[in-house]
């Protein structure tokens, strides 16, 4: 009992310590003192039962975009936020989004099949068996069609599986593909099977992913039972989300439209998502090769890549209706800087009842905003004006926050400091997106939040988890000598895109995650039974995620200087840099490789005896690319961005110009904008980040580089290098630009 009481004692003096000398970027001592004392009261207005509360409310019934129910949750946080203080107000925009009419999925011939495409309602379920308000199984965006063909399995459906067809000999032109959900983001894979020439796309979940074989299904257990089906949206993404009606700018009452047709992110093949019990029959009638063992999944059958002995008959049709998108705007004016904002958001909307996709996210967000205004009451005001955004239409396309961005472009451009975006999250590990320039914020915040669970920082358990999932001695080594935690790379799939990726904000993504796994996602079992049997029973991770994101939003909103650590970003890029030189090397060496053994003849025959691989014809040499200018702008950025550093850590507050010094840093991103935006897709102008052409949400760094010598379009691949250069050189010179206010006394 001493001896307890010692390391008690100990430890509180320890942390004791430490909150009176940790370091806060931005901040003054004085000023960060009082910044944690604010951060401690922030946190005691959180409550666990507030976040329940909302989960449940919010999820209580089916609020797709233009349901019912999606309005009186808008209307109903616009009240919340107007009861704690806030200048609120529903923004409206009206978007197009289909839902369907007609859903024919059949196997013909003789052993006839016509698939559910229905999930059932359990009883263990409160919220499944509604219906009425439920939106059916469909993929978002697929056209109308009507179709019948041969079914030919594809795998994941990525461009990689369709190489590995070529070489057995296998076309899909003229067919109907089946291919897993996993491996990419689901709009690629009809995507990528148009161009393949196929007629129509089924998209099914393998028990492999998140059925069975990963655990007991619900309700048993978390995971997808056999009729369990992922609705989603199939827009091609990464050439521009949002309408795809107004393309890059605001879908307000009177905006011009384009017609369907005209749209470049539009499908021209029928899809649809199915369960694994729909999909079991299909699989069966598939002759053909035995598919390669990585493609197989958990399904009781020999996986055949086809054709099919029968025909398939898929026909679709759909409801193309306008209906209204509710975002929800909330804002407390700041004290010093009202023209600086720092915008924090998550999405209302959700498939079905959405539970965890969006709400347990949404709710921690407005358990924020209310312990904040609780701040306010006290007298306290940040000196940045705080927005908080609920949007809708998320899950279509990034409507809501697209729609909004686009629309009031300009002001967001000049204004915005940071934005900063959660989605779903639950009970585990931390994780952090973003722009790099922010990832010392980041590690400051999971240095001082602390894990429920283990009573650790957030940082530590991180790092003590990736330590354990290392594949040597070596790297678990490294990991745990690092003294600080990366932050992920911006792709897509959530509501900072047309902020980091159009505007040129930087933002970041935050959640947890990792201990709540389960196959409800998108499905009618997304719902406050299944959230609090086993993502976050008790909603501390909720909790925690609030006091993740609040000291994010408050650090950004009080700091004197704001955080921005342009050291981290610069090694970053410089990374990035060696890995698409190494990328035109590894492609040289590989192509000189394959070429010979082509003209040696030395291909290897299929696995299967019966089946002979197609030689392909010999590729084109890689000629040399000059990175000279590319390593020339990032010795110059590291020049500045060193001599920014010293200046910082000798004046971190200077008496003149802080106003001035502030814009540069926060405008700072704007610069690593393209005036073109990325090639074929220019509604992306992010040069550092962006979504890839066919990886959907993934990110691509140095896209326009990267993808040019992955596509081997060698010409573009040195403009591009060109366009990269001169954005990096214009950051460089802005950090000049703030190394000069720093040199002022």
């Amino acid at each position: 009992m001493i001896r307890f009481t010692l390391i008690v004692l100990c430890a509180s003096g320890l942390l004791l310590a430490q909150a009176q000398t940790k370091p806060l970027t931005g901040f003054t001592k004085e000023n960060a003192d009082a910044q944690l004392k604010l951060e401690d009261k922030f946190d005691s207005h959180l409550q666990a039962k507030n976040i329940d509360d909302l989960v449940k409310r919010l999820s209580a019934r089916p609020h797709h975009v233009g349901s019912p129910y999606g309005k009186v949750n808008a209307e109903y946080m616009r009240d919340l936020f107007k009861s704690w203080g806030y200048d609120v107000q529903i923004e409206t925009f009206q978007v197009l989004f289909p839902t369907p009419k007609v859903r024919v999925l059949e196997l013909l011939g003789a052993q006839k099949f016509v698939a559910k495409l229905e999930e059932p309602a359990l009883k263990e379920d409160a919220t499944s068996g509604q219906k009425a308000e439920q939106l059916p199984v469909y993929n978002c965006w697929s056209p109308d069609g009507d179709v019948t063909g041969e079914l030919i399995f594809v795998n994941y459906g990525v461009p990689a599986d369709y190489d590995e067809l070529d070489k057995l000999g296998i076309d899909v032109k003229g067919k109907i593909v089946i291919a897993k959900y996993g491996g990419s983001w689901r709009g690629i894979k009809p995507k990528v099977a148009q161009e393949h020439g196929a007629i129509g796309c089924i998209i099914y979940s393998d028990p492999e992913g998140d059925g069975y074989f990963q655990g007991d299904v619900y309700p048993k257990g978390a995971y997808k039972n056999e009729f369990g089906v992922q609705r989603g949206s199939v827009l091609d993404m990464p050439i521009y989300p949002g309408d795809p009606t107004t393309p890059g700018y605001g879908s307000t009452a009177d905006a011009k439209r384009i017609d369907r047709k005209e749209a470049t992110n539009l499908l021209k093949i029928p899809v649809i998502p199915i369960s694994y019990a729909d999909a079991k029959p299909l699989l069966l009638s598939l002759g053909g090769p035995v598919a390669p063992e990585r493609w197989r999944g958990a399904l009781p059958l020999t996986y055949h890549i086809g054709p099919s002995t029968a025909k398939v008959h898929l026909k679709l049709e759909f409801n193309w209706d306008i209906k209204p998108a509710y975002d929800v705007i909330a804002k407390i004016k700041g004290s010093e800087y009202p023209d600086e904002w720092v915008i924090r958001g998550n999405h209302h909307d959700a498939w079905v009842n959405g539970a965890s996709d969006p709400i347990s996210g949404l709710s921690a967000e407005l358990e924020e905003a209310r312990s904040i205004s609780e701040l306010v009451k006290t007298g306290w005001k940040p000196k940045r004006t705080i927005i908080f955004c609920a949007w809708d239409a998320e899950e279509p396309s990034l409507m809501g926050s697209t729609e909004w961005a686009e629309h009031h472009a300009a002001e967001l451009s000049e204004k915005t400091v940071a934005y900063i975006n959660t989605d779903g999250s639950g009970r585990g590990f931390f994780y952090a997106e973003g722009s790099h320039t922010l990832e010392t914020l980041v590690n400051e915040i999971a240095r001082d939040v602390v894990d429920p669970q283990t009573k650790v920082s957030v940082a530590e358990r991180r790092k003590s988890a990736e330590a354990a999932r290392a594949g040597s001695a070596k790297a678990r080594k490294e990991i745990l000598n690092r003294r600080s935690m990366p932050i992920g790379a911006m792709g897509s799939g959530s509501d900072y895109t047309p902020f980091i990726q159009h505007l040129g904000i930087a933002s970041l993504d935050f959640g947890y995650g990792g201990e709540n796994g389960g196959g409800e996602y998108h499905s009618i079992y997304d719902s406050y039974d299944h959230f609090k049997r086993f993502k976050d029973p008790t909603l501390e991770y909720g909790v925690t995620l609030a006091k993740t994101t609040g000291r994010a939003t408050l650090r950004l909103a009080n700091a004197d200087v704001l955080p921005f650590d342009f050291k981290t970003f610069q090694k970053t890029v410089a990374t990035y840099a060696a890995e698409v030189t190494n990328l035109i090397d590894n492609l040289r060496e590989s192509t000189e490789v394959e070429n010979q053994m082509i003209r040696e003849n030395r291909y290897t025959q299929a696995a299967d005896p019966t089946q002979k691989l197609t030689v392909p014809a010999p590729k084109a040499s890689v000629p040399f690319i000059n990175f000279a200018d590319l390593q020339n702008a990032l010795g110059l950025l590291e020049k500045n961005v060193n001599t920014f550093t010293d200046l910082y850590a000798a004046n971190p507050k200077p008496n003149t110009n802080l106003e001035k010094l502030n814009q540069l840093l926060y405008t700072s991103e704007r610069l690593l904008l393209s005036q073109n935006g990325l090639p074929r897709r220019p509604w992306y102008k992010h040069t550092i980040y962006a979504p890839g052409f066919y990886t959907g949400y993934g990110v691509k760094t140095l896209p326009g580089v990267r993808e040019a010598i992955e596509q081997r379009n060698f010409t573009e691949a040195q403009e591009q290098l060109a366009i990269v250069t001169q954005t990096l050189t214009s950051f460089a010179k802005q950090i000049e630009a703030a190394n000069a206010i720093l040199m002022m006394r």
